[in-house]
């Protein structure tokens, strides 16, 4: 009879083992997460809730940095929404150039951040001391300073560095232009407002112009302009995630990106082997040069031994929620748009479609091709005309449109 009991109660112990193990291959890994900024300035408070979206938690004057010498640069923490509108604190790089006039004009750029590490926020990379990192962007937004205007410069990725999450960069640009004029020391509390931004900046950008009619419709916002946009991130999934591609490292980043955003919807890390686990940890807090070296030429089935990886409905509900084309609402304020007529990296036939429903809608929408065939180069191309486009729109003239011929 004991023997008997020892058995069973063994069967016993030896299923509940098995339970337990099942369950713990079963449980969905988490997210890798990029590394906590070593600032605690940048921490939302325990009481975060209490503020409303734009609300300034704290702010800061910055030392002066060799990008914009003769500028101010004020730091501003402020509370916004994530992608399920919970409350998060994100921040904004404020730039105040000493020909400015009180309440004159006020532009948030967006700049391209296609990274996954709190090392290349725009006020990183500001301050670092390594030379590994560089904004780009410096000498378009130095154009714009001389001009006399103040530009916001919102790190619109959140705390999660959530690269992919183009709907958070809309409201993370919105609260950021709420936060800034909020404060009476930076001198915008009545400024026109424009918006503009290129490719992942043109993304956050674009969603800002859209969202703002019910996001943030007290806002002056005069135009927008947005340079090579991705506007379906569903076909650009489903080309740059299977095939082997130069850029599948943003492809990659997206995905690590998303999965921090949408831990429940999204279940990239699940998915990886061996390979992928090891691409994974090379660019989780990197900055986009290394991401596209890690990437370069791989593919989606080599970092998988799932066949069926792609076959998840969630997934493909979080890249359709987080593409303009699929979005109804259309933006009040005018918009200047450019791209290159082949892109290799974006699908154009989306920004023609998402830019037809406007001018069905009634928006006033300027829209140019560059002469050239690379994604990159047409950035540079059509820089020039938009800066004239958003300077008209500071002085007031009615915006043009070629809706007609689109």
């Amino acid at each position: 009879m004991g023997e008997r009991r020892f058995v069973v109660g063994l069967l016993v112990l030896l299923f509940a083992l098995a339970t337990a193990l099942t369950g713990q291959a079963r449980a969905k890994a988490q997210p890798v997460m990029p590394a906590a900024d070593p600032d605690a300035w940048y921490l939302a408070p325990a009481d975060i809730g209490n503020y409303k979206p734009g609300d300034v938690i704290r702010f800061r004057q910055m030392p002066w940095n060799l990008y914009f010498p003769t500028s101010e640069v004020w730091e501003i923490l402020f509370r916004t929404n994530d992608s399920e509108g919970k409350p998060i604190a994100a921040n904004t790089t404020f730039i105040l150039p000493p020909n400015h006039a009180p309440d004159g004009p006020l532009v948030s750029y967006q700049h391209i951040i296609n990274a996954l590490g709190q090392k290349c926020k725009l006020i990183s990379e500001l301050y670092a001391t390594d030379l590994t990192t560089q904004i780009r962007e410096a000498p378009g937004l130095n154009i714009a300073l001389l001009r006399g205007w103040a530009v916001a410069l919102p790190d619109h990725l959140g705390p999660r560095m959530a690269y992919g999450a183009a709907k958070l960069g809309g409201q993370i640009t919105l609260d950021g232009i709420r936060a800034v004029q909020k404060l009476p020391q930076l001198k915008v509390m009545h400024s026109p407002i424009g918006m503009a931004g290129y490719s992942g900046g043109g993304m956050a950008t674009a969603w800002a112009a859209a969202l703002a009619p019910t996001y943030a419709p007290e806002l002056n916002i005069i135009g927008a302009v947005e340079g090579g946009v991705p506007m379906n991130l569903v076909t650009m999934a489903k080309v740059l995630g299977p095939n082997r591609h130069v850029a599948f490292g943003l492809a990659l980043a997206a995905a690590i990106g998303l999965e921090r955003e949408y831990p429940d919807k999204v279940d990239l890390t699940d998915q990886l082997n061996g390979t992928g686990r090891f691409l994974e940890d090379r660019v989780a807090n990197e900055c986009t040069n290394l991401i596209m070296f890690w990437g370069l030429f791989h593919s989606a089935p080599e970092l998988t031994d799932n066949r069926d990886f792609m076959d998840n409905p969630a997934a493909w509900e979080v890249l359709r929620e987080n593409s303009l084309e699929f979005y109804s609402g259309v933006p009040k304020a005018p918009i200047f748009e450019w791209h290159s007529p082949i892109d290799g990296l974006i699908p154009v036939d989306a920004i023609d479609n998402t830019l037809h429903r406007y001018c069905r809608d009634g928006v006033r929408v300027e829209s140019i091709l560059t002469p050239t065939p690379d994604h990159l180069s047409a950035a540079v191309l059509g820089f020039p005309a938009a800066l004239d486009w958003m300077e008209a729109r500071f002085r007031g003239e009615p915006a043009p449109s070629n809706c007609a011929t689109l």
